[in-house]
């Protein structure tokens, strides 16, 4: 720790600056400060090096809808102390922020206002509800943008880009339309995924499965040509074997593969289905071994009509009821159609179990747990629903858009951070169906397709899968010439715009346009800053949002959208449980920042942030980083106190070495140096939390708890105080440089403060601290150990001698040294004494002479410490080791009977010697007790 001030230090101290540091440190002071002066003064612009090497990074788009969470403070702390460091290494950084639409998100938002009022979108026509949402928007869309600016964010703001915004609106139909003449979209009739809430559909990615407690229903299926045999069936969803076109056996289970060929009778309808074989679908072990097949309401069962060419038949409805006129095609039973129309899932279940029950059929139910899938947005469970949607086919033979994505990550093109997520990408990429991607909601990009409604009565012959593509709106039907055209009304997955998101907000498509306007500067951007250098995101969207990157980058722009994808983990409470409100976990930074400031929620983060390891946040880590904050700002006040401000600025931020530069100086310059490269490197290696942790550990530790401790020896000495001042300031101004990244809004302040940096220049203008920026005269590792060896080794084991004995830090101690090497000592050891005599708190200091009787031993590398024994601190020792004797004799007790024990020696040979090697520990160190007991008389 800053010890307090000595009356001759308050004396000689003389403030660095004229601005005095306050006493107290104020974060939110400072950070208001410091957001309002970075908002009008130190934007990017003013940062930029364009001699410098590029580096670019696009933000993973938040919800306009969303507000700051924990996930957000990390994702956006990671990349801003990467955008922070790579600006002071000299490199020319643009960080693009901006906002996604959230098409089903931020309609929902607008619809819940709307419910509010007792109104509903559909009492709106589409424009005037889209311009509500606009409204919403314009007012408080862009709340999460000012929420990351006060955590610090140092994006290129005036570079800022919204997902419907014109220019990435012009992307999106210029990557729709091209894919769609390449046969890489088309629209089809295919089994998709259903939200009966939000009514539109969602791919497979938007589907979040939940384990549920259910149950297997055994449904005897009656064998058509077999009166009075039935096979029986198992399933978790009665309610849908109205639609079943099969049932399904293994082709090698002995105990069903010979009804192969037969047909059942369907129970509570009319019709008959096949038994088919089928290898892939029928799991032998899963349930009685028989399986329906319903390809109008489960993937997997479409698959397998398709591979057996089965009829479809769909009984649901949009809003998840049983549809009557479903329930007729499917021949279900008048009586039954009649109970089972216009029901919900659940109610229909319910009735077609009494249903079955009643008929016999219903064999047995058994419990049964499995995952269910529900809709990302609001939980509702997922239907899958025959319907005609827009797909992207992302593995067409000929022009795969997945081939490419894939083989760049195998060649490495592209680096997944950590390592062992490519599997993952891999196994999903190569198996990965094609993309729907329309949406049955007002906001988002409008589909660029038109009809001509002449083919609804007959007057033109263009199919109604064979719209009409193009980037602006038709004015005559390409086969009839009629003007009465419509747009297709569904718009794009929202992931469909940020799947652009990396070259569309460089100015893409503009770069491609025959006009000027814009052209320029789009083409400028593209050549100096596409592809990215980095993607820091969420692991959890590596498919939702990652791989569609790549795939559509590649596919346009012929290289991949970036080359390393870092990966971070998520932010769990302290116990490892996901957060959740339901929970009363969620930990929100917002409030954190208030409570505790902004710098200590970032710093946390980034040390805590260990690829492939989920975060487990709790209040306490970060007060503990406020704690180093009021550290760094408690140094600042000490060396304040203690620099005279006619140092000029110049000089004051140099380090210098020199002959006469003291011991204490030349070993933290070179601690200085050691911790700089270290921290470049792991930052170079994406190791946040390494990175933090090795500057909090010398900046703590080494910088505070012993260089300002040691400094005060020589800052009392007329001689040395000159040389020790440029070196402290000098060394803080350093540390406030390598901290910034991580603590951007006390570095800032502190270093204004101290002038460090020259009038109106901010600190993302200096260099960082790097091997090559410190000086260096080859000396670094010969002052460190010498200094760790004589210095820093004996005061700590000087105090640990003082708090075994509990002998009081107040209390003056002679102390005896025996050098091992007396011809090899410390040639300047005249110089270090006095760090010892400070630090370890010493009255006298005798060298490599025999020490009075009795005394307690130390060793360090160089040397032997003795310090002689008063009789109370004899007694006191003696006291204490027969203390610690009888607790190890009371500890070895039990293990040596255990030992002893005929029935132990069955015990595994592991377990035995893991017992006989702790005895052994402990017999060994009361022996040395015993051995300095008897010592001392």
């Amino acid at each position: 720790m800053i010890a307090s001030l000595t009356p001759q230090e308050m004396d000689d101290r003389n403030p660095l600056s004229q601005t005095e540091i306050p006493k107290v440190y104020d974060p939110k002071q400072i950070e208001e400060k410091w957001s309002d002066r970075w908002a009008k003064h130190g934007d990017s612009n003013t940062l930029a090096n364009p001699s410098g090497a590029s580096f670019s990074m696009v933000i993973p788009p938040p919800n306009v809808t969303g507000a700051l969470h924990v996930g957000h403070a990390l994702n956006n702390t990671l990349q801003d102390i990467l955008a922070r460091w790579r600006r002071m290494r000299g490199d020319d950084v643009l960080w693009i922020p901006g906002t996604d639409h959230a098409g089903i998100a931020t309609q929902n938002v607008v619809e819940r206002q709307l419910a509010q009022q007792g109104e509903s979108r559909h009492d709106l026509t589409r424009e005037a509800f889209i311009q509500r949402v606009w409204d919403w928007k314009a007012q408080s869309g862009g709340t999460i943008i000012g929420q990351l600016k006060r955590l610090g964010a140092s994006c290129n703001w005036e570079r800022e880009r919204f997902t419907m915004d014109e220019g990435l609106s012009r992307a999106v139909r210029e990557v729709f339309v091209r894919l769609h003449g390449e046969g890489l979209i088309y629209r089809a009739d295919r089994l998709i995924n259903w939200c009966t809430r939000c009514r539109t559909a969602l791919s497979d990615i938007e589907v979040e499965h939940e384990e549920t407690d259910g149950l297997l229903y055994h449904i005897a299926y009656p064998i058509a040509d077999r009166p009075g045999e039935s096979l029986i069936v198992a399933t978790t969803r009665p309610e849908t074997m109205l639609g079943d076109t099969a049932v399904a056996v293994h082709p090698e289970d002995p105990r069903f593969n010979g009804w192969i060929g037969h047909r059942m009778r369907l129970p509570l309808t009319e019709r008959t289905i096949p038994v088919v074989g089928d290898a892939i679908l029928v799991d032998r072990e899963f349930g009685t071994g028989a399986v329906k097949i319903t390809p109008g309401h489960d993937t997997n069962d479409e698959a397998a009509g398709q591979r057996h060419r089965l009829p479809t038949l769909s009984i649901f409805t949009p809003d998840g009821t049983l549809s009557a006129a479903g329930l007729s095609a499917a021949e279900v039973l008048p009586e039954q159609a009649a109970n089972l129309s216009g029901q919900t899932v659940q109610n229909a279940r319910a009735r077609v179990v009494a249903a079955l029950k009643e008929a016999g059929a219903l064999v047995a139910t058994v419990a049964h747990r499995h995952a269910v899938g529900k809709c990302y947005r609001c939980r509702t469970v997922v239907e899958p629903l025959c319907s005609l949607q827009w797909f992207v086919r992302v593995n067409d033979p000929a022009n795969s858009l997945a081939a490419p994505a894939i083989e760049a990550v195998r060649n490495h093109r592209v680096r997944l951070i950590p390592e062992s997520w490519e599997t993952n990408y891999f196994g999903w990429m190569e198996n990965i169906q094609d993309w729907c991607i329309s949406r049955q909601i007002w906001w988002g990009h409008p589909i660029p397709a038109w009809y001509c409604r002449g083919r609804d009565v007959g007057q033109c012959g263009l199919a109604c899968n064979e719209p009409m593509v193009t980037m602006t709106p038709p004015t005559r039907c390409s086969h009839c010439g009629s003007t009465d055209l419509e747009q297709d009304p569904d718009v794009l997955d929202t992931w469909f715009s940020s799947a652009l998101w990396p070259f569309s907000t460089l100015g893409w498509p503009d770069a491609l346009q025959p006009t000027p306007e814009g052209q320029a500067d789009a083409q400028r951007m593209l050549a100096r800053f596409y592809p990215t250098t980095v993607l820091v995101t969420s692991f959890d969207i590596l498919f939702f949002w990652v791989a569609r990157m790549m795939m559509m980058g590649l596919h346009f722009m012929k290289e991949p959208p970036f080359r390393t994808v870092y990966l971070h983990a998520l932010v769990r409470d302290a116990e490892g449980q996901k957060m959740s409100k339901s929970k009363g976990n969620v930990v929100d930074p917002l409030s954190v920042m208030s409570q505790y400031g902004t710098d200590a929620l970032r710093f946390t983060l980034a040390a805590m942030a260990s690829p492939g390891r989920d975060i487990r946040l709790s209040e306490e880590r970060i007060e503990g980083y406020r704690n180093f904050a009021n550290k760094i700002w408690n140094a600042a006040r000490f060396i304040q106190m203690n620099t005279p401000d006619t140092l000029e600025v110049g000089v004051r931020g140099a380090l210098t070495l020199s002959d006469s530069l003291l011991p204490a100086d030349r070993w933290i310059v070179a601690r200085l140096r050691r911790v700089a490269g270290e921290v470049n490197g792991k930052l170079s290696d994406f190791r946040f939390d390494e990175a933090a942790t090795a500057a909090y550990q010398f900046v703590w530790h080494e910088f505070c708890d012993w260089y300002l401790e040691l400094v005060k020896v020589d800052l009392q000495d007329a001689e040395r105080k000159a040389a020790t001042r440029q070196t402290m300031s000098a060394c803080f101004g350093e540390i406030l440089k390598l901290l910034h990244p991580f603590m951007p809004f006390i570095t800032e302040e502190l270093g204004q403060t101290f002038g460090l940096y020259g009038e109106g220049r901010l600190m993302a203008t200096m260099p960082y601290p790097t091997l090559e920026h410190l000086p260096n005269d080859g000396t670094d590792e010969s002052a460190d150990e010498s200094f760790q060896a004589w210095v820093i080794e004996p005061v700590t084991a000087i105090r640990n001698l003082r708090g075994g004995m509990n002998i009081p830090p107040s209390e003056a101690l002679p102390v005896f040294l025996t050098f091992r090497d007396p011809v090899g000592a410390a040639p300047n050891f005249a110089l270090l004494q006095p760090y010892l005599m400070r630090l370890a708190r010493l009255s006298s200091v005798t060298l490599n002479t025999a020490p009075p009787q009795p005394n307690m031993t130390a060793q360090t590398t160089r040397m032997d410490i003795f310090i002689p024994l008063s009789d109370v601190h004899r007694k006191a020792e003696m006291d204490r080791l027969e203390k610690e004797m009888a607790k190890l004799d009371r500890e070895r007790e039990p293990l040596e009977k255990k030992l002893a024990d005929p029935n132990f020696a069955k015990a595994p040979p592991e377990v035995q010697e893991k017992q006989r090697l702790r005895a052994e520990s402990l017999a060994e160190k009361r022996s040395r007790m015993a051995e300095d007991r008897a010592r001392l008389g």
